[in-house]
């Protein structure tokens, strides 16, 4: 029997630490209770809820919310040198990247500290430093939130993109994500393995590690790198970047080189360039900037914080000037990575 709580308090459940209230909540923590409490709602307006660790709640949710909070990690296939590992959708993603250092299984160690569950990881197709999700995606399975059919998706159903795949598009709100496979190199079979180094900030931070090339030093040097500059949620409210990097055409960056010819750039490929969303915000004056308890980080401009008691709609103001000020001055949409929940 599911536990169903009503006017329940989320500034716990959200890693900015916004004061939000669900309309009603259930925690569920085997597939079976999962697809009881979709079941029980079916029909109607859903919120699921995972980490908590993207998103913004401007508001109190006007809905049920089903916080999904599966467990469990298990080698489902191995494959020459691959492991194929399925991780439940409640796994704490750090948690996953943790027993896979142990395990000496590679392929996720860039990814380590990003905050969240495992869950949400294909939504957003999560990344850092030079590797994506997709990179180790093998499949993913979900419920469909209509018919509760249990079904797989594959690499190419979810339609990956940068911060992006078939569950921010064509399947909007249709499943739920139950488990996630991912495939690993496994080191204990083999040395012939692509340590994916070419990131700046990597390559700088393991100049100051001692020792061969390991899979561990990266995490680590990743783990530091992230720690100098992005604030821990539990003492101060955030949700990592809270914009993504854009992406415009090469010629507009050729133009724009011309007046700021110190601005960074990573080309994606002839005709578009990825340029650093932080410092297009650097560059406005914003870091460090602080509007009542909404603010921007002091260390990366590319954060939104709560120093205490922000709404959602304070931070999403500050949001709202950013994107404004970078419009104005370097002609560039900054769209936000993190969900705006109204």
């Amino acid at each position: 029997m599911i536990e169903i709580k009503h006017h329940f308090s989320l500034k716990s459940y959200n890693t900015f630490g916004i004061s939000a209230f669900a309309k009603a909540y259930s925690a569920t923590t085997t597939t079976q209770q999962l697809k009881e409490s979709l079941g029980y709602y079916v029909g109607q307006d859903i919120f699921l809820l995972g980490g908590g660790s993207n998103m913004l709640l401007i508001n109190d949710i006007q809905k049920p919310v089903i916080h999904v909070l599966l467990k469990g990690m298990e080698v489902t296939r191995r494959e020459e040198n691959n492991v194929f590992l399925k991780v439940m959708a409640g796994e704490n993603w750090h948690d996953f990247i943790l027993y896979c250092i142990e395990n000496n299984l590679a392929g996720v160690e860039n990814l380590s500290l990003i905050p969240g569950n495992v869950g949400t990881s294909p939504i957003q197709n999560i990344g850092a430093y030079g590797v994506e999700l997709k990179d180790v995606f093998h499949s993913c399975e979900v419920i469909d939130l209509k018919s509760l059919e249990e079904k797989t998706l594959t690499l190419a159903d979810c339609k990956f993109g940068y911060r992006d795949s078939i569950f921010k598009n064509d399947a909007a709100g249709k499943y739920v994500i139950t488990s996630v496979t991912f495939k690993l190199t496994d080191l204990n079979q083999t040395i012939d393995y692509d340590f994916k180094i070419g990131y700046g900030a990597i390559k700088e931070e393991l100049d100051g590690l001692q020792g061969d090339l390991t899979i561990q030093k990266i995490s680590q040097a990743v783990i530091n790198i992230r720690s100098s500059k992005l604030p821990d949620p539990k003492v101060l409210g955030n949700s990592g970047s809270f914009f993504k990097n854009p992406v415009i055409k090469r010629t507009v960056y050729e133009d724009l080189i011309r007046m700021h010819p110190d601005m960074p750039s990573y080309p994606l490929d002839e005709n578009y360039v990825k340029v650093p969303a932080g410092w297009l915000i650097d560059q406005s004056g914003f870091k460090g900037k602080r509007y009542g308890d909404a603010g921007v980080h002091e260390k990366q401009a590319l954060v939104l914080v709560n120093y205490g008691d922000a709404t959602g709609k304070e931070i999403l103001d500050v949001a709202h000037k950013i994107q404004q000020h970078v419009m104005n001055r370097y002609g560039i949409k900054i769209d936000t990575e993190v969900n705006l929940i109204d």
